[in-house]
């Protein structure tokens, strides 16, 4: 082996061993994830790749802030259009089982992230509406007593505070119960309030100052789109979890 690459081999186990050092110090080593598109079609009912970009780009941010890759189930109404990336089908019952499987081995901590459309009786999961009390349900019964993470990026999607509200969880939703969200049409990358919560994580020090950032930046592009009403995303921060947020503090983001 020529001389001149072993410091470069030095070097490549030096920054894999700092890496590895640097996830196991991760306040969400032991958290469970779950990541849902809940569907593909745009309001005119065209295909929309919006909600599976957002499905795909959160997860992957989720492992940057300190997320085990293979803890976070990602769900699509359309898996099979995704082949590599090995997703399983939005189902509710599908969901319920495998949260249920993940939870079992991730004892300190639940996120759930569904971006979807919605409608004042719950959030579309493929052919069906998933309301409040079935999640609050399914929380229940696989997050339990865990710190947890609930966002829902939804039409109206405020309805599912009163349900999800309890001690140990933060609940973030992109309307107010009574108001739309914005963003999901054919052409969009991303609706608008998953796309503020992917820009927002670089600057939060940790939920709770993402949830206050998102709603920031949700209020400002519309105003700039000229869409009204405002949909004012909702914040419901439970007594048990509020002073736990600030040690599940997420990484400063690597300078490029």
């Amino acid at each position: 082996m020529p001389r001149r690459t072993l410091p470069v081999l030095v070097l490549i186990g030096l920054l894999q061993l700092l890496a590895g050092g640097a996830f196991a110090d991760s306040p969400f080593r032991n958290w469970g994830a779950t990541v849902i598109a809940g569907d593909w079609k745009g309001p005119g009912g065209g295909p929309t790749e919006a909600f599976d970009n957002a499905r795909r780009d959160i997860s992957a941010e989720l492992v940057r802030l300190g997320f085990e890759s293979g803890k976070i189930l990602q769900y699509s109404v359309r898996p099979e259009r995704y082949g590599k990336e090995r997703l399983a089908k939005s189902d509710i019952r599908a969901i319920f089982e495998g949260m249920n499987q993940l939870m079992a081995q991730n004892p300190e901590g639940c996120l759930v992230y569904l971006t979807t459309h919605g409608t004042p009786q719950g959030a579309v999961v493929d052919q069906s509406i998933l309301p409040p009390g079935i999640l609050a349900a399914i929380l229940d019964r696989t997050c339990g007593a865990r710190p947890t993470v609930a966002v829902i990026s939804a039409c109206f999607s405020g309805v599912f505070v009163p349900d999800l509200g309890a001690a140990n969880r933060m609940v973030l939703t992109a309307a107010r119960p009574d108001r739309t969200s914005f963003g999901c049409g054919e052409s969009n990358r991303y609706p608008f309030f998953d796309e503020c919560f992917l820009q927002s994580t670089s600057s939060a020090q940790d939920f709770a100052a993402l949830a206050n950032q998102v709603r920031t930046c949700v209020a400002a592009r519309e105003i700039r789109e000229g869409v009204r009403p405002p949909s004012e995303p909702q914040v419901f921060i439970g007594p048990q979890i509020r002073p736990l947020l600030p040690l599940y503090a997420f990484p400063a983001r690597s300078p490029p």
